[in-house]
């Protein structure tokens, strides 16, 4: 298996390999996969594949949609929701979102490392920015939503009586949601509006609580 630069790079001037020493590699797809150094350069280099060291692990069926804050705070939503098991995260533009762009693949290369710091063989796909009002247009109501409805602040709610399936959380910008935007959520029948407890959270706190919650009683926690 060749590397690319950037492979060897970290490989060989970082982490310091050399020819025999053995890696973990995973591709989203096959598991786990121990293969050994057969050749290191500065820029290049390649691998041999030993064998299968773990079987695929992939995440439930869960989404995160939320609205990015500042840079450092939508890089922790991201490595979070990595970690703690979403398939695919989606940021989205609000009434009330502060950042009007983001770096699509900054954030994936974020998702990347945080599969590999847990090691992890599945790495959530992080879409580009795109309006709620455009992503709630085009959903498929067979895919509930969790939402952390701020204005519900008081003991957290169980997940109890919700069916398993496929399902995605959803928490707001630093502001909140706006009225229009709650009332639209309020109207459709495939959102769940949900306490995340007595207090209220920031964002990137909010975040972690709804899918800590959603994994508890829904997800691969059980």
């Amino acid at each position: 298996m060749p590397l690319n630069a950037d492979q060897a790079h970290y490989l060989f001037s970082v982490m310091r390999l050399a020819v025999g020493a053995r890696v973990a590699l995973f591709n989203g797809r096959d598991g786990e996969w121990t293969a050994e150094v057969v050749e290191a350069a500065k820029k290049a280099g390649s691998l041999r594949c030993l064998g299968q060291a773990a079987p695929q692990l992939n995440p439930p069926d869960l989404w995160l949609i939320f609205a990015p804050i500042k840079k450092e705070r939508t890089d922790f939503i991201v490595e979070k929701a990595a970690e703690l098991g979403c398939a695919k995260i989606l940021p989205v533009q609000t009434e009330f979102t502060n950042a009007s762009r983001i770096r699509q693949d900054r954030l994936q290369a974020h998702a990347l490392e945080a599969a590999e710091q847990c090691l992890g063989t599945y790495v959530p796909e992080v879409s580009d920015l795109q309006a709620l009002q455009a992503l709630l247009k085009g959903w498929d109501p067979a895919r509930r939503i969790l939402w952390g409805d701020e204005s519900l602040v008081g003991p957290a709610q169980t997940l109890a009586g919700l069916t398993p399936g496929p399902w995605a959380i959803l928490v707001g910008p630093e502001g909140g949601f706006s009225e229009a935007e709650r009332a639209q959520l309020r109207g459709l029948d495939y959102v769940t509006p949900v306490s995340l407890g007595p207090r209220i959270l920031r964002a990137d706190t909010a975040a972690c609580a709804a899918i800590t919650l959603w994994q508890s009683a829904l997800g691969d926690w059980m």
